[in-house]
């Protein structure tokens, strides 16, 4: 494993067409907005499709949804116990070593040493954090988006008696018609020497990034919904770059070419920095 190169720096442009990118739990389930009409995908939706993305390659993640366990363990301290080395050294209350525990970790988990974990778990004396080099931003549409709703029923009652729903209870799936969102995040390769994050883990996040929704289709987004349009991937030769991320995030220039894009082609993207390093560019539409 060969270390970082450098500080890295990504955007991602991805589409959402007649889906739900990343519903509310707070507000009906609805598609994330703001308060100015645009929508928004969660940071913590982003990385939970990155890890997926990963587990499909092979990787061992730590943080899996139950239902895409691959090793029969139902939560993170069973998880975190399979680990013999680890379960030793967070359960030496004495001579515990915070620092070789989170070494442990990271050396196992490839979530782990990319976006950092807590391990606090009951009845354990020793507790720790990992802080990860890989930071990804919420991601946010480009123009304000319209939230679609639709009235549904269901053809069968889900239990029999007095008690139960009529076969035609109303319910309510919402959506997005058409938008893009753009996606930041980056590397830092001071918290990558850390944890061990290598040049080939960050190989293994950029074809993660690529593609992003693969094994990702659900009721609310539907197979071919959710696209990622195009990604700029920026491998610096310096640790700490003469350009910080918000300056090379500011370089982009976007204007849609109507009022009401339908495609990702209607918007008109391009980038320029004077002096900064020119990204890889892959275009995936």
């Amino acid at each position: 494993m060969s270390e970082l190169k450098g500080k890295i720096d990504f955007t991602l442009f991805i589409s959402a067409t007649n889906a739900n990118p990343n519903g509310d739990p707070l507000n009906g389930n609805r598609p994330r907005i703001n308060l100015d009409g645009y929508g928004e995908i969660s940071d913590v939706c982003i990385k939970r499709k990155i890890r997926n993305r990963l587990q499909d390659m092979g990787e061992k993640i730590f943080v899996q949804s139950d239902d895409r366990s691959d090793d029969t363990y139902t939560s993170l301290k069973d998880r975190a116990d399979s680990c013999t080395e680890l379960k030793e050294q967070m359960g030496n209350k004495k001579n515990a070593n915070r620092e070789a525990c989170a070494a442990i970790a990271c050396k196992e988990w490839l979530d782990v040493r990319s976006f950092g974990q807590v391990f606090a778990f009951k009845g354990i004396p020793v507790s720790f954090g990992v802080r990860g080099p890989v930071s990804i931003h919420q991601a946010v549409s480009l123009s304000p988006i319209d939230i679609v709703s639709m009235q549904i029923t269901k053809s069968v009652n889900s239990e029999s008696g007095k008690e139960s729903k009529a076969s035609d209870t109303m319910g309510t799936k919402h959506r997005v018609g058409f938008a893009v969102y753009k996606v930041m995040g980056s590397v830092n390769v001071q918290l990558a020497e850390k944890t061990g994050f290598s040049q080939e883990d960050a190989e293994k996040l950029k074809e993660a990034l690529k593609t992003l929704f693969e094994n990702d289709a659900s009721s609310a987004r539907p197979e071919g919904s959710m696209e990622v349009c195009r990604m700029y991937w920026w491998q610096h030769d310096e640790k700490t770059p003469a350009f910080s991320s918000g300056k090379i995030q500011r370089g982009f220039s976007i204007n849609p070419e109507n009022d009401r894009p339908k495609t990702f082609e209607d918007y008109s993207i391009s980038w320029h920095v004077d002096g900064c390093k020119e990204p890889e560019v892959f275009d995936f539409v």
